[in-house]
C-alpha cells in the first residue's frame, strides 16, 4: 500500500514538473517574442527615420518657413523679354547661342503660376529643385542634381549677387536643418523664377526682405558643361 502511494506521489510530482516547465517556457517565450516584437518596432524607426532622412537628400520635402514667406503675386517679367533685344551683344549663357535666353524664359512663362507640390515635376505641381532641374533639362539638356543641397554643388560658386548672371541658379538659407532649402533661377534686373510652397512658380526680387537676408549665393554651369 505504502509503494503504491509512493508511486501516486511521484507521479504527481513528475506531472507538477512537466507544467511548471512548460509554464516557465510559455512565459519565457512570451517575454522574448514581446522583446523581438520591440526590436522590430526599433528596427522600423530607424528604418523610416533612414527613408526620410535620404528623401530629404534627393527630393525637397521641406517647404520654406510660411509665416515669413512674401505673399507677392509674382512679378511681370515682360521687361526682362523686351530686354533681350537690347542684348544683342551679350549672351550670358553661351556666346555661340543667342536664343537661350529667350528660349529659358519661354520656358519659364510655361510654368508661371503652376502651384506648389512637394514631390511634383509637372504643370500640375511642382518644387522648386523640380523646376530649375527642369527648365535645365528643357532647354539646355543638362541634367541638374534632383534637390537644392545637391544643386548647390553644381557649377561655379557666384557670392556676391551683383555679379549674377542670366540663368544662374540662387541659393536660400529658408530652412534650420536643411541648407540650401529653396532654389531658383536668376534671370537679369535682380530678379529670378522660383516655384514658391506659399505661391508656386513665380518671379521675385532678390531686394525682397525675406531673400536678401536668406541669399546663400549662386551657382553658374558654364557652357562647357551644358555643351
Amino acid at each position: 500500500m505504502i509503494k503504491i502511494k509512493e508511486k501516486i506521489f511521484i507521479l504527481i510530482l513528475l506531472i507538477s514538473s512537466v507544467g511548471f516547465y512548460s509554464c516557465s517556457s510559455s512565459s519565457y517565450s512570451s517575454r522574448y517574442n514581446n522583446d523581438s516584437d520591440k526590436n522590430k518596432d526599433e528596427i522600423k524607426s530607424q528604418q523610416r527615420f533612414s527613408d526620410k532622412e535620404e528623401e530629404a537628400n534627393t527630393v525637397d520635402t521641406l517647404q520654406e518657413e510660411d509665416d515669413e514667406i512674401p505673399d507677392d503675386q509674382g512679378i511681370d517679367i515682360t521687361s526682362v523679354m523686351s530686354q533681350l533685344n537690347s542684348d544683342n551683344n551679350e549672351t550670358d549663357l553661351d556666346a555661340d547661342n543667342g536664343t537661350l535666353k529667350e528660349k529659358m524664359l519661354m520656358e519659364i512663362i510655361k510654368y508661371l503660376n503652376t502651384p506648389y507640390k512637394y514631390g511634383g515635376n509637372s504643370t500640375r505641381g511642382i518644387d522648386c529643385s523640380a523646376f530649375t532641374q527642369t527648365v535645365y533639362n528643357n532647354v539646355l539638356s543638362f541634367n541638374l542634381n534632383r534637390s537644392a543641397r545637391e544643386q548647390y554643388k553644381q557649377g561655379i560658386e557666384v557670392d556676391n549677387p551683383e555679379d549674377l548672371k542670366f540663368g544662374d541658379l540662387v541659393f536660400f538659407n529658408t530652412r534650420r536643418r536643411v541648407k540650401p532649402g529653396h532654389v531658383g533661377i536668376y534671370i537679369g534686373d535682380n530678379l529670378f523664377a522660383h516655384a514658391s510652397s506659399r505661391n508656386g512658380v513665380i518671379v521675385s526680387s532678390l531686394d525682397q526682405s525675406y531673400y536678401s537676408r536668406r541669399f546663400m549665393g549662386g551657382r553658374r554651369i558654364e557652357p562647357q558643361d551644358i555643351f
